[in-house]
């Protein structure tokens, strides 16, 4: 999955995508092209608003929270060497561990609305892409913010057969 040799700690835009549990719509619906978040769904743009307050300098402004799984661009400074207000210059956070504590806090509260304490909410890893061009960030920020409303010829639909 990722590159052998890639220092994810290192600045970067890197391209995400987190998928519910066998790709299960745990997240809300699509109607008419808008993404109607239920309370699961909320509590995802909950835990990934909140991934700034933990982890300093980092930008995460760009989602799209879907059905069954979660698009986003996560963007790690330079001066990624603090975490929250404790200054620690001698620790740098990694995009695999920025993605852990999203999924680990977002299925907690997950899990807890839905009173099924330790039911795996994600699958396994993620996928993520390294954006290496501005070209590249518009481009991916567009397939994003458009996603919603290319729902209904979505592969990953799985109203689709």
């Amino acid at each position: 999955m990722r590159l052998p040799d890639h220092n994810y700690s290192s600045t970067g835009v890197y391209f995400v995508t987190i998928c519910a549990l066998n790709k299960q719509c745990l997240f809300g619906e699509i109607k008419n092209g808008m993404m109607r978040l239920n309370p699961y769904g909320e509590i995802v743009q909950y835990c990934w608003n909140d991934i700034t307050k933990h982890y300093f300098g980092i930008n995460n402004e760009i989602i799209s929270i879907m059905p069954n799984h979660v698009h986003g661009i996560i963007i790690i400074p330079d001066d990624n060497g603090r975490s929250g207000l404790k200054p620690d210059p001698t620790k740098r956070h990694a995009l695999p561990e920025i993605v852990r504590a999203f999924k680990t806090y977002s299925a907690k509260g997950i899990n807890e609305v839905r009173q099924s304490s330790g039911t795996q909410v994600w699958q396994r890893s993620f996928y993520e892409h390294i954006i290496r061009t501005e070209k590249e960030y518009r481009e991916i920020g567009e397939y994003i913010y458009y996603n919603p409303q290319k729902r209904e010829s979505d592969k990953e639909n799985p109203n689709i057969r």
